[in-house]
Order: C-alpha cells, then sequence, then structure tokens
C-alpha cells in the first residue's frame, strides 16, 4: 500500500473521530467508519505520535500505544475541534438538502472523511476534493473494505497545478444544481487573500443557491499566554512542519464574503460551541477559546 501523504494533523482529526466513536460513552458524534478507513496501522502510528508527544522522530519497533496515556491530550487538544464540526457541518449540509431537495455536497480536503459512506440522503451527491496521492491510499483502503457508494465522487486536484472549478466539471459537477462546500480544518492554515480566493471561485461556478460552511480560528489566536492551550496546539502543529498562519476576525469573514456576493447565515462562536455541544459534559471535553463555525449563502 502506498505511504498515506495526507498531513499529519488530518489525521489527528480522524485519529479523534475514531476514538471517540469507540471509546466514548457520551458521543458528541459517532463516526462509526472512521477506524475501519483510517485502518489499524495508520491509526496505531497516529496514536503513537500522540503517546509520544507530537514528535516525529521514527518509533521503537517493539512500541505499543496505550490507550488510556493518550487520553488528556486527546481530550484537551485532538477531539474537541473535528467532532464538533462534523455535527455541525452534517446538521448544515442536512438543513441545506431539505430545503432545496436534490443538492452536491463538496468536500474541499477530504482526507478520511467518511460522510460518503454513511450518508442513507439519496438527495445528496458527494464530491471529495483532494491531493491525488491522498485520495488514491483512500480508494485502496476502499477496495480493501469491498465498500461502494454510487453518490460518491473523488475529485483529484493538485492545487500547485490544477484549477478547482475545472476539477469539478470535469468530474460530473453541476453548476444548475444546488452545491455545499464544506471547507473543515483547512483556513488556520491560509492567509485571507487565499481562503477569498476559494470563495470566488465557488462563487464563479455556481448557477445555483451556493452554501459555504467552515471553520476558522479568530484573531485572539496568537494574543495568548505561552501556557494558554490554544497557544500550545498551535506550538504542536508547528512542531509537525503545519505551522497554523490563518487568523481571521468575524468582520473580516463578513466582508470577505460579501465581497463576494455572499452574506452570513449561521456564526457559532466559541460560546454557542460549548453551549451546543459540549454543555454538561464531565470528561473535560470543551470548546476551543477560538475557533467558530460559519456559514454564508449566495441566494
Amino acid at each position: 500500500m502506498k505511504e498515506y501523504s495526507t498531513s499529519v494533523t488530518a489525521n489527528l482529526c480522524t485519529f479523534a473521530r475514531a476514538y471517540h466513536s469507540n471509546f466514548v460513552r457520551n458521543k458528541v458524534f459517532d463516526d462509526y467508519l472512521s477506524y475501519d478507513l483510517m485502518g489499524k496501522d495508520l491509526y496505531e502510528k497516529t496514536g503513537l505520535l500522540i503517546q509520544n508527544k507530537f514528535l516525529k522522530e521514527d518509533f521503537g519497533c517493539n512500541e505499543n500505544l496505550c490507550t488510556a496515556s493518550i487520553i488528556p491530550e486527546l481530550v484537551e487538544f485532538i477531539e474537541p475541534i473535528p467532532i464538533s464540526r462534523i455535527v455541525f457541518f452534517e446538521s448544515e449540509l442536512h438543513g441545506f438538502a431539505d430545503r432545496f431537495g436534490n443538492i452536491q455536497y463538496v468536500i474541499c480536503g477530504a482526507g478520511l472523511d467518511s460522510f460518503g459512506f454513511r450518508n442513507a440522503d439519496k438527495r445528496i451527491r458527494v464530491f471529495e476534493i483532494d491531493h491525488p496521492n491522498t485520495q488514491e491510499f483512500k480508494k485502496e483502503r476502499i477496495r480493501n473494505l469491498e465498500w461502494n457508494s454510487k453518490e460518491l465522487n473523488f475529485v483529484p486536484v493538485d492545487f500547485s497545478k490544477d484549477d478547482m472549478n475545472a476539477s469539478l466539471l470535469k468530474n460530473g459537477f453541476d453548476p444548475k444544481v444546488p452545491a455545499f462546500f464544506a471547507i473543515p480544518g483547512v483556513s488556520y492554515y491560509l492567509t485571507l487573500p487565499v481562503l477569498e480566493e476559494t470563495v470566488r471561485k465557488i462563487q464563479n461556478l455556481c448557477e445555483a443557491p451556493a452554501l459555504v460552511c467552515l471553520d476558522f480560528p479568530d484573531d485572539t489566536t496568537f494574543k495568548r499566554r505561552d501556557d494558554d492551550r490554544v497557544t500550545v496546539l498551535a506550538k504542536i502543529t508547528e512542531r509537525l512542519s503545519e505551522k497554523m498562519t490563518g487568523t481571521y476576525s468575524v468582520s473580516e469573514m463578513q466582508d470577505m464574503f460579501s465581497r463576494h456576493g455572499f452574506m452570513i447565515e449561521k456564526h457559532f462562536d466559541p460560546q454557542r460551541i460549548q453551549e451546543s455541544f459540549f454543555a454538561g459534559r464531565s470528561d473535560g471535553l470543551r470548546a476551543f477559546e477560538n475557533v467558530h463555525f460559519m456559514t454564508a449563502k449566495n441566494f
């Protein structure tokens, strides 16, 4: 099997969903296919990365993953964003389908997202955008698992040389059908102009109603104490060679979307994320203090 080429942070997010599904009793979200899609080898390799305090050096051949030992890091740093984000995104997606009927769901940077195989709603046709190498790994995993989804379309895009819109059109995207664009976990590593270019392309592509759903770190991210968990998480991703660079104020997001014909439809700030997904928990899971969820529409 080819070496998995998706980012380490994407692996960590998938690991968080798999762990949460398999071991947490009071689930925020049950991504019950994430472990199978990830596979035992990548799951354990990612767990060992956490166990070794996020150091990228090779692990000892005989080292075993002790799940209990990594629970503090999972609860504090790894689980909160991906498990609450997936609830928000998929809830908004189903609401969009209820509003328009047959729709297209485009996941930008899909990685090991499992929606295409959990989806029971035939109104939703799924397009996964990702780097060709990442998709080859995922397709091989799917073949080994003998899974099938007629509603799932792979859209390989190397952003260094490929045009996203052309690749979507080549793979069956219909500009005249309403489309829901998910951009999960990407904005943390982009500048505002780069993120805005993606929004511009979406608006240029879609002739029918379109909705963009994303999460983003706000402009307090790099103004915190060195021991704040937001700062610690940023240091972890930098240690993994995936430095966080993007921060956005809510007004910047509003202005960016407005410049391309979109208006904010829904905004969950950290307090609302906490109240919606983590209220009353006794296991320490809580919303990140700098992360927001947002949807914007062009209709």
